[in-house]
């Protein structure tokens, strides 16, 4: 049973990760801003009711593992991380600076606790979800392997590679989420290279499919809480790009950009 309390909760929750995403990005003066205010909803969720995982000890060995394959959008996964309590929250200053272990995109070198491999050349991430859950398969390790991906992502051979691969080995324990904002740098998916009708294309590799409103609350934790356990699940999160500050939301121009000075205080006193 989901508890009205608790979706206020994770609402203050998504808007407190938010307003770090856009402070962190002030300061460092680049880094992307679109898809990480338009995922916090869905890593407020993940991190704070799904995920098994343990702040404490990151190495857990019986901790779910997520993949952030769209690794540009790193700001949502560090504030995140942060917010639980992974490092201490003024480190999100550092966020691309010289030295900093918040780079551009996760680094598994960086030695930031919570990031379990480096990401940002699009397309690999489920690949690497399907190794882990293949030594998972061999070990008899009983855990979710969650990977974030970009719809924009969905255009890389390698991701169709991967969808073949998990479904031919049965690896059941994987959760694809993909982050269907309908932009990406260049413009809208439709128009740069049409990956519709998705949900047909995946169903037919053998994959359950979820729909879901990537910032309703109560939506998201109900989807979560019924994932198929006979298929690798897939979930289709239809979002918008910028999502809290509607000056910006579903402008694919802000996919890459910082605020300045003044539109850091004006996104701020619009955030909701």
């Amino acid at each position: 049973m989901i508890f009205t309390k608790d979706i206020i909760s994770l609402k203050d929750k998504a808007r407190t990760i938010r307003y770090d995403i856009l402070t962190m990005l002030y300061h460092a003066g680049s880094g992307h801003l679109g898809g990480s205010l338009g995922l916090a909803d869905i890593f407020t969720v993940l991190y704070f009711s799904v995920l098994n995982h343990n702040p404490k000890n990151p190495n857990w060995d019986k901790r779910d593992k997520l993949i952030l394959s769209n690794g540009h959008v790193a700001p949502v996964l560090y504030a995140t991380l942060a917010n639980c309590g992974y490092f201490d929250k003024q480190e999100l200053l550092s966020l691309r600076k010289l030295g900093s272990r918040l780079q551009g995109h996760p680094s598994i070198c960086a030695g930031l606790p919570g990031i379990e491999t480096a990401s940002g050349s699009l397309g690999q991430g489920l690949s690497i979800a399907a190794g882990m859950a293949i030594a998972d398969k061999i070990d008899n390790v009983n855990r979710k392997i969650y990977c974030v991906c970009g719809d924009g992502e969905m255009q890389e051979g390698q991701v169709w590679e991967a969808i073949m691969a998990i479904s031919h080995h049965k690896l059941k324990n994987i959760v694809l989420i993909i982050d269907k904002n309908n932009v990406q740098i260049d413009g809208f998916t439709k128009d740069v290279m049409n990956i519709d009708p998705l949900d047909d294309k995946l169903k037919s590799f053998g994959w359950f499919i979820h729909r879901v409103n990537g910032h309703d609350l109560q939506d998201l934790l109900r989807v979560f809480d019924t994932l198929n356990k006979d298929y690798s699940n897939v979930i289709i999160a239809e979002t918008l790009m910028g999502k809290g500050v509607p000056e910006i939301e579903g402008d694919y121009n802000w996919h890459g950009k910082a605020p300045d000075c003044d539109q850091y205080h004006r996104f701020i006193n619009q955030l909701y």
